[in-house]
């Protein structure tokens, strides 16, 4: 059932500007996935991905060790006024209007900040499954449980499509930048799916390099074809107007497995020219396609 606005102060028109051109300069599926909502909950959505892209700046950000936990503690503090009705900036402000609204809960936001500091007190290298699926659920099904909200899902189907679907996006992404993580000392891929390809973990660079990687890659991708099925069956338990958004999500990130599965399940390079014209513009006809125009 799709949830009723309540009536609550809008954020201020700077405030909006402010949260759109973040979200669009981000260049994200994001963007696309939600530009033709109705405005209600594109401004709530885009709101919550705006915090998203703030808090994954700082843990991504040049910052020392140090600085980033205070910055990270810092957006903790900011939840909290948030939640006690005093928002101070122009995320907080235009998040606020969609607590109420939406029901959003405040522990979601705060495993983003905890997924955030797993990165920032890293690097992640080669994490134990456990960890690894504690990572997922905070940095990205945590993000899902958010939008699923202001979707107006908030039902334990709703949930499920949050849990699991977070869960695909969020390996499919640990697949596709496995050299770019390399690159800045950082390795998502398992321990225990690394030690059964018999790769020692001497550097992510070392790892990205082995010959036996694809075992790797191919056991992850088993994990995210799982966790797109999972999300899929939940959504077939929910309101289709609700979930467009996140069917667009999965089917975009579907594309970027199945890339990399028919590769062979190899690393593939970054789209570059037309191809990643041509994907832009497969982005567009997904929207389409799922009847958001």
């Amino acid at each position: 059932m799709a949830q009723t606005n309540t009536a609550v102060a809008a954020p201020a028109p700077s405030d909006l500007s402010f949260i759109r051109a973040k979200v669009q300069a981000a260049g994200s599926s994001f963007y696309w996935a939600m530009r033709f909502l109705p405005v209600h909950k594109r401004e709530a959505l885009f709101a919550i991905y705006a915090f998203c892209r703030e808090v994954d700046d700082i843990a991504d950000g040049e910052l020392s060790r140090e600085d980033k936990i205070v910055a990270l503690d810092r957006w903790r503090r900011k939840i909290e006024d948030l939640y006690a009705g005093k928002p101070g900036d122009e995320i907080t402000r235009a998040l606020h209007p969609a607590v109420i609204a939406f029901k959003l809960r405040k522990k979601d936001f705060i495993a983003v900040i905890e997924g955030m500091e797993m990165d920032a007190r890293g690097p992640v290298v080669a994490p134990p499954l456990e960890e690894l699926d504690l990572y997922c659920d905070r940095v990205a099904s945590a993000v899902g449980r958010l939008c699923i909200h202001a979707f107006g899902e908030p039902t334990p189907a709703g949930e499920r499509v949050a849990d699991r679907l977070g869960r695909a996006l969020q390996l499919t992404n640990i697949l596709r930048d496995v050299e770019e993580d390399a690159a800045i000392g950082r390795l998502y891929l398992p321990a225990e799916y690394l030690a059964e390809a018999g790769i020692a973990v001497t550097s992510p660079t070392g790892v990205a390099r082995h010959a036996n990687l694809t075992h790797v890659i191919a056991a992850v991708g088993a994990l995210a074809e799982t966790a797109f099925a999972d999300s899929h069956a939940a959504m077939a338990l929910c309101d289709k107007d609700a979930v467009r958004p996140a069917v667009i999500m999965m089917r975009v990130y579907r594309q970027h497995l199945d890339r990399i599965r028919d590769s062979g399940w190899n690393l593939v390079p970054p789209l570059r020219g037309f191809a990643r014209f041509k994907a832009s513009a497969a982005k567009l006809w997904t929207a389409v396609h799922t009847g958001l125009f």
